[in-house]
């Protein structure tokens, strides 16, 4: 089956196949941003006792439309960075389907090299995504009302590029960025091709006559384990992303947040706000797959 999938590939032009990945990664992107404020105050503050008491206490003090704070540039990037992801993942499978081919005579790969495509993508999809999350969690964290400290996306760019430059401002928290992604979605894209290629083998069919409820449970799954192989990153990353600059800075680098937050919270430092996290996973990376994988089977 997976041979058939290569010499198939390889009948079709690398460009016109990479444009279509990149066209059903694009069509899968936009449901990946809502809620996730409660996520990024969890991580960022303790004020709140519970994920509860956080999202009733954002709904009562600055209203229902605080929820989509900092969406407006995740939502303008968001197609972007997943068709980046599920472009740059579809690419490395083919290198390495190749490298197979002429190394072992079957280009079928192993589930180390799905893991390793997937870090590709998530790597890859780190220059995009560090930025859009660095301005969207400024957005989340400000404080609201008169304490406002950015009227918007734009404003907010331009004053990290002011007080730290594009690498230090606009960029901060990348190395943990380069982490979370590539552990992520490397995570990501093998528990999918894992989910899939046992459903096919189980059930002797081809990967095109797995069911769409099939493909979007299987998404499900892929996005549990994303964030559970990769949380302690992604809580780091929104604790630099929200630090403070100047006199005002409270982590020099990575490994001094780590140190700092271990110190202040212990283990469970690392992982809060991790349930209204997998909560919110299990729906929209199922809506990715399925959009993906449906988009896929149509474009052919």
């Amino acid at each position: 089956m997976e041979s058939e999938a290569f010499e198939d590939m390889q009948k079709g032009g690398g460009a016109l196949r990479t444009l279509k990945d990149l066209a059903a990664g694009a069509a899968g992107g936009i449901a990946q941003v809502l809620l996730d404020i409660v996520k990024v105050r969890l991580q960022t503050t303790s004020e709140y006792k519970s994920a509860l008491d956080c999202a009733t206490r954002i709904f009562k003090n600055e209203g229902p439309l605080a929820f989509y704070k900092g969406t407006l540039t995740p939502l303008i990037g968001i197609g972007a960075c997943v068709s980046v992801q599920f472009g740059a993942f579809h690419e490395a499978r083919r290198r390495l389907e190749e490298l197979n081919k002429k190394k072992y005579a079957d280009p079928t790969l192993s589930y180390g090299q799905y893991y390793l495509a997937g870090s590709f993508a998530g790597l890859t999809n780190s220059a995009l995504s560090g930025p859009i999350e660095h301005v969207r969690i400024r957005l989340q964290t400000q404080p609201h009302g008169e304490g406002r400290l950015y009227s918007g996306p734009l404003d907010c760019i331009r004053k990290l590029v002011a007080q730290g430059g594009v690498l230090r401002g606009l960029y901060r928290g990348q190395n943990v960025t380069y982490l979370r992604e590539a552990q992520a979605y490397g995570t990501w894209f093998l528990t999918f091709e894992y989910l899939m290629n046992q459903d096919a083998k189980r059930n002797n069919i081809k990967r095109e006559e797995i069911s769409s409820i099939k493909v979007a449970t299987y998404g499900g799954l892929a996005g549990e384990v994303l964030w559970l192989s990769s949380y302690p990153f992604d809580v780091v990353k929104s604790k630099m992303q929200c630090d403070g600059f100047g006199a005002q800075q409270q982590f020099k680098s990575m490994t001094d947040c780590f140190k700092k937050t271990f110190a202040a919270e212990g283990f469970g430092g690392f992982w809060k706000g991790l349930g209204p996290t997998l909560l919110r996973a299990m729906p929209v990376s199922a809506g990715t797959f399925a959009v993906v994988e449906l988009t896929m089977r149509a474009l052919g």
